[in-house]
């Protein structure tokens, strides 16, 4: 893929969109483009920030491990989604781990180079904060979810926040759901079975589509006052 190809990439992303042709291909001259499996780590948690990513092609999940071996699913990137980034500004090790969900292109760039670049873009380097303050908001909202909603409504968002990037076809397992929401396979399977037969929801080879996104909110905002 030449530098220009690269940068077009690159371009995908909020913090680059307003880069002219000739930034973005001194961007993309940067970035070194790998390939990986499904299942395959691109990084472990506790690993050095060396690296800042985009996925060009594929999907991409953020993972933890508990100290019982139980993985919990932080968040999934596609195509023109920066992820690592977090870490490599605060240079420290990343907090969790990514692996390729299906086969998946990612463009790369050391984050030496990404910070030289930036050095005299300060536009940039100020859209970059604003991405970094939006991640921390949502952690901290994803916080407060998995400690005082039900688990309903916590299944709930997660198919609307999926529905918001991907639309109404959504190629997550039952178990990939249950994962981001925090419960258990056994409760995303009732739960969702529930959707089904009330219209909401249905499946397809291994895909849920969305039907009626009204009612889901409304279940996502959980049960009237008294």
């Amino acid at each position: 893929m030449s530098d220009r190809a690269k940068g077009q990439v690159l371009r995908q992303s909020t913090i680059f969109s307003s880069l002219d042709e000739d930034e973005l291909a001194e961007l993309g001259g940067l970035a070194i483009e790998s390939w990986f499996k499904p299942g395959e780590f691109i990084f472990w948690e506790g690993d050095e920030p060396d690296w800042f990513y985009m996925v060009a092609e594929g999907r991409v999940k953020v993972l933890k491990h508990s100290s019982l071996g139980k993985e919990f699913v932080i968040a999934y990137f596609g195509p023109g989604e920066m992820f690592g980034e977090v870490a490599v500004f605060e240079n420290k090790p990343y907090p969790g781990s990514a692996q390729a969900v299906a086969e998946t292109r990612v463009l790369g760039i050391r984050r030496s180079d990404l910070r030289s670049f930036l050095a005299h873009r300060p536009e940039i380097a100020l859209k970059v904060i604003n991405i970094l303050s939006g991640r921390l908001r949502d952690a901290q909202s994803s916080l407060r979810d998995l400690a005082g909603e039900r688990v309903e409504q916590r299944l709930a968002r997660t198919l609307l926040m999926l529905y918001s990037k991907l639309g109404s076809t959504l190629p997550f397992t039952r178990q990939e759901i249950a994962d981001m929401a925090g419960t258990t396979t056994e409760t995303a399977i009732r739960f969702m079975s529930r959707l089904k037969e009330g219209g909401i929801i249905r499946s397809a080879r291994g895909k849920t589509i969305i039907l009626d996104v009204s009612k889901l909110r409304l279940l996502s905002e959980g049960p009237p006052a008294p």
